[in-house]
């Protein structure tokens, strides 16, 4: 997983409330489990018409959102159903941070785990950030997680609240599987040990193989 230190970017204001996961990444295109090329099908029934071509009314259809890398969205983003393939849509598009004020428990999780950074911070602080992601390009975001700060365009500072050990995480771009990685040494020595003391379990698959 791609480690996340400090943002600079253009947001996207996504004002909509319940922002489903259904919407993020339609259910229609869940057959693959594959990371990479599911942009395309982000956000699919609002930013695309029904023949195919862009709705021009869709934020990331617009100028310099189509490069944005920061959402600014409404309350409750990510309800619905539980998928990955929604935080794997986003990053793929190159979104690399939400926030919000608020998120569904399970999407908030899924994107801990995926490398995309959900911020949730309170509505009238959302409200000012949604104002400056309606300037355009112009006017960036910087998000720094090592200092859990959002620097506005005027320069004013926010900051914003994370677990300690989901920060650790991210700063270091560790995944489930990156995690239990660090873990080879004693994994190791278990399986060493277990060799010696129960070794019929490894004749026995050994066996089945």
């Amino acid at each position: 997983m791609e480690k996340f230190t400090q943002l600079t970017g253009v947001a996207a204001p996504m004002p909509m409330i319940n922002i489903d996961t259904d919407k993020i990444f339609p259910a229609i295109h869940l057959r693959t489990i594959k990371r990479t090329g599911l942009a395309k099908h982000l956000f699919e029934e609002i930013r695309f018409r029904a023949d195919g071509s862009e709705n021009p009314d869709f934020v990331l259809n617009q100028g310099p959102y189509r490069k944005a890398q920061i959402i600014v969205a409404g309350d409750n983003f990510g309800c619905g159903s539980s998928r990955e393939h929604a935080p794997w849509a986003l990053t793929d598009f190159g979104i690399k941070c939400v926030i919000a004020p608020n998120f569904a428990d399970i999407f908030y999780n899924n994107s801990f785990k995926n490398g995309l950074l959900p911020i949730a911070l309170p509505q009238e602080i959302v409200d000012q950030l949604m104002d400056d992601a309606k300037k355009g390009g112009n006017a960036v975001l910087t998000v720094d997680l090592e200092s859990q700060t959002i620097s506005r365009p005027d320069g004013e500072v926010v900051h914003f609240e994370i677990d300690p050990f989901r920060k650790h995480c991210l700063l270091n771009g560790l995944d489930d599987i990156g995690l239990t990685e660090q873990q080879d040494d004693a994994i190791a020595s278990y399986e060493a040990k277990n060799r010696q003391t129960r070794p019929w379990v490894f004749d026995m698959v050994k066996a089945a193989e």
